[in-house]
């Protein structure tokens, strides 16, 4: 009985051995096990596979017809998403719209608004253009929107006109002292200060009414005839375009702040609404501001003040010049545009992850236009499209599945202040915060065609230069993207050498907003841009036009799409190193270099006045050393492992320490006065310092006034910033 026990035990050892054997050799392993790494022949095969011509065909598709937020063109963009992503052998996992009732501005089609010079008998005298001049087919479109600010209050008021340069809160004091601005009509340039600032700045002086106008000197390089310089002739501005816009200094929907704007969420009174226009204000093209600006009266603007006009630049009598036709007449706005509330609709789509789908890599681009948007920001979704043909390809066939997560987002209503890509961050807030990667952001994916531009986190400098280095540049041969990009922007940094020079995302100037300032997500945004050694325009001429449309793009912005398809390969290369290595292609140490330079930067502008106030930097100049102690001892952690032979525990642990590391950096009371800027490193600053935001703008404000609450708020901003970043510093250590 013994022996048939033993010889049963023993066999039973016998089979579940084999079985071990069997199942650990005879059984092919997943080629999603948690150790697998990176895969450089697949981003090889991917780079090989984006398609010029098919990024060319996008953009003719979404560029068929104006598509403004809600419009009908927007939901015919909307279902052109979905179709693509929903597509049985390129598509996503899984596509989707997310709606959002948001807060809108229109101008009133019935009633299109007007400004006018009127004499006392209030005869018309000059009426300025309704609508841009057509070239092209598309500008005949019904559907192209009258220009006009977007949130700018209804109003008819009258006054005489004064110049006020770009509107900066300067600007207008300098004109005050010259002019009386009580119940004038200021004109004022695209430029310097935001564009509901140029309202906002000139409330409290008595103007009632503002025109805004994009000067040839800003844009056209000075160039002006339509006859042989502009467009259709070139990539400049012809007399009648007018920049279109948002007016309004926040991000997000403006009646539900800090919550998602769902059918059944509260919404604030419309009159609490703040950061918009107090008075009308319209833009209007540069022939009408030449008509204007060059018979005005008074004494003449400075010389920082002048552009292209061959005239004088006056302030303004107020008024126009004695011997003006439009002698002792008024400039008369009439602004009829309407507030309302509709649904917009975010396009999502998803491909899930083999090992960590509780990670996510978010892509982003927004869809909606003023008119066709060719490069703003169809550019961008043209290449989204191809990006995501091709890896949704890869995981239709089952030759590829990305370790994480991927989350592409189509975001609805940029245009009216990032608001697709605020709303989706309020809604999943907890979500996104606990679990997002990385955020990429490709709005205009193609500004010019001759260098990379990037911007973002400086913990993704080695990720993006990594890409760089693996595609080619457009038209030079074997040059990379990379080493073109360094021939153009590039800085000496104190561990690298010479590197190309990314910048940071200080405002919210595209969908990177609510992921950097409100979540403390390592953003990026990448595009291809002009030489600005050749060109002083501030952006591409045709930008928020009626001329930003595929013939304009295909001639004069990228001929062959050749700079689209480095940029889709560049963005698709990042996306796939974010989603796909073991560990993530964070570095720190970058962090602490930017971190020591926004010090150094700190302590000689500020240390000498903030001694004398009894103030001290030095648990500022502690914490940026304890920053790069703990840095440096993370990147000695993981040059020091080998992953794929780490325990999936640590090596998860190494990546969270990566990813949460801006999360830190979060202070919900820093910026009391800031709706949603919550990072303390990245927020926008108004002091023009390239240093910490919080701390450049408290110190720029007592130095001014004097005034001792305001030097105590210089010491806050240091405490904060002392306190955020040594407790950055603490998330990077191994434990308590």
């Amino acid at each position: 009985m013994i022996k048939q026990v033993l010889f049963g035990i023993l066999g039973g050892a016998l089979v579940l051995t084999a079985g071990i054997l069997i199942g650990h050799y005879g059984i092919a392993r997943s080629p999603y096990s948690w150790e697998k790494d990176l895969d450089e022949s697949l981003v090889h095969k991917f780079l090989s596979e984006v398609d010029n011509v098919q990024i060319e065909q996008n953009l003719r598709e979404l560029t068929k017809v104006p598509h403004m937020a809600t419009t009908a063109g927007d939901e015919q963009t909307v279902q052109l998403m979905l179709k693509r992503w929903q597509d049985p052998d390129t598509g996503l996992d899984q596509a989707w719209r997310e709606e959002y009732l948001v807060y809108l501005s229109f101008p009133d089609p019935t009633k299109p608004n007007k400004v006018t010079v009127v004499n006392a008998a209030a005869d018309v005298l000059y009426t300025a253009r309704e609508k841009e001049k057509v070239y092209t087919e598309d500008q005949k479109d019904p559907e192209v929107v009258q220009p006009y600010a977007a949130y700018s209050p209804p109003g008819e008021p009258k006054g005489k006109l004064v110049y006020a340069n770009q509107g900066k809160p300067g600007d207008y004091k300098l004109l005050s002292e010259a002019v009386d601005l009580r119940g004038t009509i200021a004109i004022t340039r695209y430029g310097g200060a935001g564009r509901a600032d140029k309202a906002i700045n000139a409330a409290p002086y008595g103007v009632v009414g503002v025109l805004v106008y994009t000067d040839p000197l800003d844009i056209n390089d000075g160039l002006m005839s339509d006859a042989s310089e502009t467009y259709p002739h070139s990539w400049y501005m012809p007399p009648s375009g007018v920049e279109r816009g948002s007016f309004n200094t926040r991000y997000g929907d403006m009646l539900t702040p800090y919550l998602a704007a769902k059918e059944e969420t509260y919404r604030i009174p419309e009159e609490n609404i703040t950061g918009i226009p107090p008075i009308p204000i319209q833009p209007i093209g540069f022939e009408d501001a030449e008509k204007l600006i060059c018979e005005l009266g008074g004494t003449e603007a400075p010389v920082g003040w002048r552009g292209a006009f061959k005239c004088t630049y006056n302030f303004g009598g107020p008024g126009f010049k004695p011997t003006s036709a439009f002698r002792d007449s008024d400039v008369k706005l009439a602004i009829f545009n309407t507030a309302v509330t509709k649904n917009s609709s975010n396009v999502m789509g998803v491909i899930r992850g083999s090992e960590e789908p509780d990670r996510y890599v978010i892509y982003g681009n927004h869809r909606d236009s003023w008119v066709h948007g060719a490069i703003d920001p169809s550019s961008g979704t043209s290449v989204m499209l191809e990006l995501t043909r091709v890896l949704g390809r890869m995981v239709k066939k089952g030759t590829w599945r990305p370790r994480r997560s991927i989350i592409f987002g189509s975001w609805g209503a940029e245009e009216f202040g990032l608001i697709g890509s605020a709303e989706y961050a309020e809604q999943y807030f907890a979500k996104l915060s606990e679990r997002t990667v990385a955020y990429i952001n490709v709005d205009i994916a193609v500004f010019a065609n001759a260098t990379l531009r990037a911007s973002g986190m400086p913990s993704l400098q080695n990720v993006i230069f990594t890409a760089a280095k693996q595609v080619d540049a457009p038209g030079l041969g074997a040059t990379s993207v990379y080493d073109n990009w360094i021939r153009y922007a590039n800085r000496t940094s104190s561990a690298h050498g010479p590197v190309p020079r990314v910048g940071y995302l200080t405002g919210a100037g595209s969908d990177y907003a609510a992921f950097v300032h409100y979540l403390g997500i390592p953003s990026m945004d990448i595009s291809y841009t002009y030489d600005r050694s050749k060109t002083n325009a501030r952006i591409y001429p045709a930008y928020h036009t009626a001329y930003d449309t595929f013939d304009y793009a295909s001639k004069f912005i990228d001929p062959g799409f050749t700079s689209h398809q480095a940029i889709a390969r560049t963005a698709g290369n990042v996306l796939i190193r974010l989603a796909d290595s073991l560990l993530l292609p964070l570095n720190c140490s970058d962090y602490a270099e930017s971190l020591e330079d926004y010090l150094n930067t700190a302590v000689t502008l500020y240390q000498t006045q903030t001694q004398a106030q009894n103030i001290s930097m030095e648990p500022l100049e502690r914490a940026v050393a304890s920053f790069r102690s703990a840095a440096t001892h993370l990147d000695q952690v993981i040059r020091s492992s080998d992953p794929a032979n780490e325990t999936p525990l640590k090596v998860r642990r190494i990546n969270d320490q990566l990813m949460l590391l801006d999360r830190a950096f979060l202070d919900p009371l820093a910026f009391p006065d800031k709706h949603a800027y919550r990072h303390v490193i990245w927020a926008s600053s108004s002091a023009g310092k390239p240093t910490f935001p919080g701390l450049a703008d408290a110190f720029a404000n007592a130095e001014t006034t004097g005034q001792a609450g305001d030097w105590a708020k210089v010491h806050y901003h240091l405490s904060v910033l002392s306190q955020a970043i040594e407790g950055a510093a603490h998330t990077l250590v191994d434990v308590i």
